[in-house]
């Protein structure tokens, strides 16, 4: 289908729309129309639209609803309600007021075009360009990064669970695309009684040995399925669906199969014999949800990185030497910059770097990123400011010996390292006799040993070390970092430094919003790609929030103040 071009907003559309908006709030969609005009052009998804066939809807308004969509957190049917009904929709889009809109499956077939040609951040990048020609985010200025969990759509399964509910999404696959074939493989009226109801339509066995009982059905049926699908005379064709190859794989995960003389014994894997959780499946319909912990708290699905601007008019006016344009109430709002989705095992720090890659691709690497703990390290420090010029302003974890965390003895602050003579001193005045590099748990290392004839008769021995028959040991990351790794943890003492290192809280904010007005919280569909294109949709919905509120003197993107907050202050005053 060809996608018609963008139309100019028909007159009387226009002349109604205004009469109509003059009564309240203007609304977003219009004045998204107004500032930024027909954001998203045709021609920027030209790969993954035709250029023959009838005319269809333009990519470039589909885009729009789903990004208007995303600002008030609705379904493709009631947004496609509201392309027939609104107003202000028909204003942003050009459509004569008996436009009578499209089918809400439109809006489906378009996410799933642009994740087929990997077109997922094209809606953001396309923001950020129009943002950047207005000058209103820069590169070399301040921003911040955080992440958040997301739960993916699909139920939490237990072990038990997740092998029936497997085995079950099996059966229905088979059962539509080879009927006759199941039917002579299977018996179906018995299989139909035990995999017939989804899992979460009743209760399992509360005694813990029938539940295991069951697990061990499980596992024996689904083996003998899966020999049934790659047995000579099945077509081949049935071993490659979808479901027969998660049911493969989740067997794999859970069960041991043992084939002898007596015949095949089928047991479930101990905990300790699962695979590492970034491999583990945690659901037969969405195979790249994993299950993630953060801060004590369980959960299926996946993480999300977000990334915004945090300048004030005049960083940004001493970072890129121009004037930033002001709006009704100040500098302009935070902006969203990149957003990065994972799956839920990836950790923080694994992201430092590609998201710093992400910002640079687009032109938009900050001069300082304000991030916490997780995302640091003395590596990535150095890593960053040499690769991307950028200097991380992040706490890092503190020294963890003994003499550090009682607060009391000889911590390795207390020895002077000497790097050109390969030497350190004790705060007694002697020095080290072993010096040599090393690697531990997988990093390389310099460790440093005191003579224990020395150590031995000292007199403050017992606040320096706790080994008996040796002398004292440290261990030190390689010079360039560890330098870095001291200058940091002083920092992290200076209250002027905390008082900057505040800057990263506001992310919190953005993070609270975007659970809030667009439901990022909870994925609406299956699978790392489709999460993350509505994550990117998400952001591009935010950052037009913030820009309406700042063309209309409201900016919603600072921290608001408590009303106990402010009445303390006007006490104080």
């Amino acid at each position: 289908m060809r996608p018609r071009p963008w139309p100019t907003v028909p007159e009387l559309t226009a002349q109604v729309a205004r009469a109509v908006a003059a009564r309240g709030p203007y609304p977003l969609a219009m004045r998204v129309r107004d500032e930024l005009g027909e954001l998203f052009a045709v021609a920027e998804f030209a790969e993954a639209f035709g250029s023959r066939g009838r005319p269809g809807w333009s990519p470039g308004q589909l885009a729009l609803v789903t990004v208007l969509q995303f600002a008030e957190n609705l379904t493709d049917r009631a947004a496609a309600h509201r392309v027939r009904y609104g107003m202000d929709l028909k204003y942003a889009l050009g459509l004569e007021l008996d436009d009578p809109g499209f089918d809400a499956s439109v809006l489906s077939e378009f996410r799933t075009r642009l994740v087929e040609h990997g077109m997922e951040e094209k809606v953001l990048d396309l923001l950020l360009t129009a943002l950047k020609d207005r000058g209103l985010v820069k590169a070399g200025g301040r921003q911040r990064t955080d992440s958040t969990r997301v739960l993916a759509a699909v139920r939490d399964l237990n072990r038990l669970e997740l092998a029936g509910e497997t085995l079950r999404a099996t059966l229905e696959a088979l059962a539509c695309a080879a009927p006759d074939w199941l039917a002579g493989a299977v018996s179906v009226r018995e299989w139909a009684d035990r995999y017939g109801p989804r899992t979460h339509s009743w209760h399992p066995p509360a005694s813990t040995s029938k539940r295991e009982e069951m697990a061990l059905v499980y596992g024996r049926d689904g083996f003998a399925l899966l020999e049934a699908v790659h047995a000579p005379d099945a077509p081949a064709w049935l071993r490659e669906l979808p479901a027969v190859q998660v049911l493969r794989t989740m067997w794999v995960q859970n069960y041991h199969r043992t084939v002898t003389e007596a015949g095949a014994e089928v047991k479930r894997r101990e905990s300790k014999d699962l695979p590492p959780g970034r491999l583990r499946l945690a659901s037969p319909y969405d195979t790249d949800a994993r299950y993630g912990l953060k801060q004590g708290s369980w959960w299926t699905g996946y993480k999300i990185h977000i990334s915004e601007s945090c300048d004030d008019a005049d960083d940004l006016d001493a970072a890129t030497g121009q004037a930033t344009p002001l709006g009704a109430d100040g500098p302009p709002p935070r902006l969203i910059t990149s957003i990065a989705t994972t799956d839920a095992t990836v950790t923080d720090a694994e992201m430092t770097e590609p998201v710093h890659h992400m910002l640079a691709a687009r032109d938009l690497l900050p001069a300082e990123h304000f991030l916490d703990s997780g995302y640091a390290s003395a590596e990535l420090i150095v890593g960053m400011k040499k690769n991307f010029g950028v200097t991380l302003v992040t706490p890092v974890l503190m020294n963890s010996s003994p003499q550090a965390r009682a607060g009391a003895g000889f911590d390795r602050t207390a020895f002077t390292i000497d790097w050109d003579k390969r030497q350190a001193t004790c705060p007694r005045g002697d020095t080290s006799t072993w010096w040599s590099p090393a690697t531990l748990r997988g990093t390389k290392a310099i460790v440093i040993k005191f003579d224990k004839e020395t150590c031995r008769p000292c007199p403050v021995r017992d606040r320096c070390t706790r080994s008996k028959p040796g002398g004292r040991t440290l261990s030190l990351q390689p010079r360039e970092l560890q330098e870095v790794l001291d200058h940091a943890r002083l920092q992290q003492d200076d209250e002027q430094w905390r008082a900057r290192y505040g800057t990263r809280a506001g992310i919190e904010g953005t993070i609270h919003q975007a659970v809030a007005v667009t439901g990022m919280r909870r994925a609406r569909y299956l699978g790392l790609q489709k999460t993350h294109l509505e994550h990117v949709f998400s952001a591009v919905a935010l950052n037009l929030i913030r820009l309406d509120a700042w063309w209309n003197g409201h900016p919603l993107d600072r921290t608001r103040v408590s009303h106990l907050a402010r009445l303390d202050l006007s006490l104080a005053a």
